[in-house]
């Protein structure tokens, strides 16, 4: 679901009709209603408060869970970014070698990665060769699968 939460829009929900069963009770029992109506209008209104609790006790979890979730995903991915540096000096990459490769695995063309370094495709290429040599991979898809099996 896009926008609010539907545990959010549930405890909203659950508020207002505790809300207005709330207020219906009021005024009914100022106006001589019996214990059987009020005592029902009571129990709705507590259930409606206990609904509006509940789902948002559940939206404050659902969130906890995602934070937790998203903190765990970028340490991963910062793992990777770590072994994938770390691999480029084992290759004895130059800085630019590295950035070739790092935009190659990113899988940006020859002409994207020259256009994001400010170098002509013609560099680019040459700067990939080397780094293909000092990898010993073929090209593009050996490089992008070697890593990938580590992660496999």
């Amino acid at each position: 679901m896009t926008g609010p939460d539907q545990n959010t829009v549930a405890s909203a929900l659950f508020a207002v009709v505790a809300l207005l069963v709330g207020s219906d009770l009021a005024a009914d029992s100022g106006s001589g209603a019996g214990a059987l109506h009020l005592g029902a209008e009571g129990l709705g209104a507590l259930l409606a408060c206990v609904g509006a609790v509940w789902s948002f006790r559940r939206y404050l979890g659902e969130q906890r869970s995602a934070r937790q979730w998203r903190a765990r995903a970028e340490e991963l991915l910062g793992g990777i970014g770590d072994g994938v540096q770390r691999q480029f000096a084992s290759w004895e990459l130059s800085p630019a070698e590295a950035e070739v490769a790092l935009l190659l695995l990113k899988g940006l063309s020859f002409k994207e990665v020259a256009s994001v370094r400010g170098t002509s495709e013609r560099t680019a290429r040459e700067q990939a060769r080397a780094v293909y040599k000092k990898a010993a991979v073929a090209g593009r898809a050996e490089l992008s699968a070697w890593f990938i099996e580590d992660l496999l």
